[in-house]
């Protein structure tokens, strides 16, 4: 079975053979031989994903696919902007549902790594992103930065003041963004917080 022929099961199967069909793209993943015509259909099926996720009626089905997404999320077309997908997964963030939460904390801090390598490695080339400068990379940073923050308060609850760590919070969507707000410190380092902090407030005076 091929990914797109499990992508059609994961979107027209019933419930059990939906779920079935999510769960296993990941063996068909790593087990699979196909050629360039497989790989452009992946990066294609990741290109589509809101949209095809927003034609998802059913919860479950809704589930089901964004699982399926995650997994493959790794694939995508780093030619384009690597931050394409960033403002499905910040509505993901947010959704109920704890499997989607984590599929979109999973995307999220994937990028990361490769946006972080040059701050991380200095004189590392940042070839990771063919096109993509540290100076993009920047902006994208910064960007995540100002809509984690916004999502954080927009989300916070009095009742979260009590948990010091992000382990212990309840599972919801302000503990997930959270997660990815932790990992960007982590991969950027203090200094580069304290100096997106610094952009933030010379932009608000």
């Amino acid at each position: 079975m091929s990914i797109s022929e499990c992508f059609k099961i994961i979107l027209t199967g019933d419930r059990e053979v939906s779920r079935r069909a999510a769960r296993g793209v990941r063996g068909l993943i790593y087990g699979s031989r196909g050629g360039d015509g497989e790989y452009t259909d992946i990066k294609n099926l990741i290109d589509t994903a809101p949209n095809e996720y927003s034609n998802i009626s059913e919860d479950w089905r809704r589930e089901n696919f964004v699982i399926a997404v995650s997994v493959l999320y790794f694939l995508h077309n780093r030619e384009h902007q690597p931050d394409f997908l960033f403002p499905w997964l910040f509505d993901l963030l947010q959704h109920e549902n704890g499997n989607i939460r984590h599929a979109a904390v999973r995307m999220l801090e994937h990028e990361l790594g490769p946006l972080t390598v040059y701050i991380r490695v200095p004189g590392n080339g940042f070839s990771y992103f063919c096109n993509l400068t540290p100076e993009q990379a920047d902006t994208i940073l910064y960007s995540l930065f100002i809509n984690l923050n916004e999502l954080l308060g927009m989300l916070w609850q009095p009742r979260y003041k009590k948990y010091k760590y992000i382990d212990s919070l309840p599972t919801s969507p302000y503990k997930s963004v959270q997660m990815v707000f932790g990992r960007l410190g982590e991969d950027c380092g203090k200094d580069y917080m304290s100096q997106m902090e610094q952009q933030i407030k010379l932009f608000s005076l």
